[in-house]
């Protein structure tokens, strides 16, 4: 099969190619723009999801912006819960998005049903 060594098309490549083959079925399309993968008994896999996503991609829509996710594949809740001990912890994931570094210093302003955040400068004036 000489599909099995060909390479995956992207961007304008990959459009105009589903554009010329748009006239078959998506899976075909999809084999015929390299997205397919074959086992070792011979039997050939169409790769749809790759295959969908390489096309969003070279049409600028972007599935996963960098920095959506933490790394493991999730992406981020902007929620937390209070531990048992009465903890709050705020995960790297949304102090990595903030800038934030290690020794940053905080002012907690509560309210009600709320608590603020207030970023400490690190220089602190004197007042005389």
């Amino acid at each position: 099969m000489s599909d099995a060594t060909s390479t995956q098309l992207t961007g304008k490549a990959l459009l105009q190619k589903v554009k010329e083959l748009s006239h078959l079925p998506r899976r075909e399309t999809a084999k015929k723009c390299g997205y397919f993968s074959t086992s070792k008994g011979g039997q050939v896999r169409v790769n749809l999801t790759d295959f969908y996503d390489a096309v969003l991609a070279a049409k600028g829509v972007p599935l996963d912006p960098e920095g959506s996710k933490d790394g493991r594949g999730r992406e981020p809740t902007y929620r937390v819960s209070v531990h048992k001990n009465g903890q709050i912890v705020i995960g790297s994931t949304y102090t990595n998005a903030m800038g934030l570094k290690s020794g940053d210093e905080f002012e907690i302003k509560l309210g009600y049903k709320h608590i603020h955040l207030k970023q400490i400068d690190g220089e602190i004036e004197d007042e005389a």
